[in-house]
This record gives structure tokens, C-alpha cells and sequence, in this order.
């Protein structure tokens, strides 16, 4: 087994256990809210780590372009997708967890710019 089969394998126990993580985080998180972003942390993160472990345990310039293509694409919807996600549940009424400050939100219509910040 060579050095980088190793490192591959390791990156990709990485990537499974952020996953595990994510999944703890959604039955013990509260609100949508954290686990949105319990979810999109771990699409952008452990996919990362798992695609880049597999480029290590295949190393080969096709493969080298598509894992960075596949890493930089996941981590920007990762994100994007979590933000949608997150502001759809504020657009449906959802609550915030208990003593979280949502000052900024009472009251706002979202997509609208607030006049007192120009």
C-alpha cells in the first residue's frame, strides 16, 4: 500500500465522519436555522474530503481535474444552497432557537434594503 493510498483512505474517513457529525447535529440542533447550517457545512466539507481522498488513492490527470472541478462546485452550491434554505424557513415564519438575536429581522420584509443603513 503506497503513501498516497493512505492518505486517500484517511481523507475519506474524514469526509465519512463529518457526515456522522452532521447527522448528530440534525436531531440535536433546534432550529432549522443551525441545522441548515449543520447540513451545508457537511455537503461542502466531507464531499471535499472524500473526493480529494479518492484522487489520492487514483492519482491521474483526469481524475485530478475532475475532483477539482466536482470539490470547487460542491463547496460554492454547498453554500448557496444553505443560505436558500435558510432564508426560505425565515420567509415561512419559522422560530429561532431561544436566545438568538433576530433584531435585525423583526419587523423587515426579506429582499427589501433597510432605509436606516444608507
Amino acid at each position: 500500500m503506497t503513501v498516497l493510498a493512505i492518505i486517500g483512505q484517511i481523507l475519506v474517513i474524514l469526509g465519512a465522519a463529518i457526515f456522522v457529525a452532521a447527522g448528530i447535529g440534525l436531531h440535536r440542533l433546534k432550529d432549522p436555522y443551525t441545522r441548515t447550517s449543520s447540513v451545508a457545512t457537511a455537503a461542502g466539507l466531507g464531499v471535499a474530503f472524500i473526493v480529494a481522498g479518492c484522487l489520492f488513492m487514483d492519482p491521474d490527470l483526469s481524475s485530478t481535474v475532475k475532483a477539482v472541478i466536482a470539490i470547487f462546485l460542491q463547496l460554492v452550491t454547498s453554500a448557496v444552497g444553505g443560505m436558500a434554505i435558510a432564508r426560505a424557513a425565515v420567509l415561512s415564519g419559522h422560530r429561532f432557537m431561544e436566545g438568538t438575536d433576530s433584531g435585525e429581522l423583526d419587523g423587515a420584509e426579506m429582499g427589501e434594503p433597510d432605509p436606516s443603513q444608507d
